[in-house]
């Protein structure tokens, strides 16, 4: 496949920057709050992971460029 359309139109058919950009995601998560969850209910743990995908995404958000179009 990479052969017959190049490596940009190989990524763009399997959608490669959305896996890429969950990997990182993921990445973040595990280096940031770690790989296990600490509570021991089920509705604790699910806040608990809650509570980590907004820290992760604040931290993303003020961490990202503004961009504009130029021309």
């Amino acid at each position: 496949m990479i052969g017959e359309r190049g490596r940009l139109g190989w990524r763009q058919a399997v959608n490669y920057g959305k896996r890429s950009l969950a990997e990182v995601a993921m990445f973040r998560y595990g280096k940031v709050i770690g790989r296990g969850l600490h509570a021991r209910t089920p509705p604790t743990r699910r806040t608990e992971a809650n509570v980590a995908c907004k820290v992760i995404n604040i931290m993303t958000g003020s961490g990202m460029p503004v961009s504009r179009q130029v021309a």
